[in-house]
């Protein structure tokens, strides 16, 4: 049984205490992730299937690649066209809403859940959750932290082995520990790729894709 005010501090970004919110959700997102990261996902999508129906939204195109881990399941959103390589983490003690083209590489944590500096007010197993939002069309690349109450802009990349702790804007490339932005992404940064694009489509004979 939910514990309402437990529920709404979490939620609020104040201390709350895990052990007394109350809901049900961890064991049944640990048994369906146990069952995907065991199955043979590549030809039997049953596991997945299951797995899917924990999530607060969970398109019909999304792909994870297991092992992958989940606090709870029910407050993360998944926009379309959603791709995670392997080990995928997310604690998702508050909300966790990505957009829709997300590509994310291997070995990406993304934390909800913080501890008190204070160690007499941590050890009291109290914590905090704030939430986590990505924008549309953004690339999340290998070993990346992702820290509670961080919103990704819409058309970023955040670079290998980056730790955010703090907002990145839309259209920038990303990196460093911790994470700042190096540089706008330019029109000319559409030209060459699209010059690739075009030279790939007139090298493999196809017109478009």
């Amino acid at each position: 049984m939910i514990n309402k005010k437990e529920w709404e501090r979490m939620i609020s970004g104040e201390l709350y205490h895990p052990y007394s919110v109350g809901v049900n959700t961890f064991e049944k997102v640990h048994l369906a992730q146990k069952k995907f990261n065991e199955s043979e996902f590549w030809h039997d999508k049953t596991a997945f299937e299951e797995l899917k129906k924990c999530f607060k939204v969970a398109p019909d195109d999304m792909v994870l690649t297991p092992p992958v881990y989940f606090d709870h399941g029910d407050k993360i959103s998944f926009g379309k066209n959603f791709y995670a390589n392997t080990d995928l983490t997310i604690l998702d003690e508050n909300y966790v809403t990505f957009g829709n083209n997300i590509f994310i590489a291997p070995h990406v944590s993304i934390y909800t859940a913080g501890h008190p500096i204070d160690k007499d007010v941590r050890n009291k197993d109290l914590e905090y959750a704030r939430p986590v939002t990505i924008g549309d069309n953004v690339w999340i690349c290998g070993n990346v932290v992702i820290n509670p109450g961080v919103t990704i802009g819409d058309n970023t990349v955040i670079g290998s082995g980056s730790v955010v702790v703090k907002d990145i804007p839309s259209n920038v490339i990303a990196v460093g520990n911790p994470c700042r932005v190096i540089r706008e992404i330019i029109d000319e940064d559409r030209k060459i790729w699209n010059e690739q694009l075009n030279d790939y489509l007139e090298d493999v004979g196809r017109s478009n894709i």
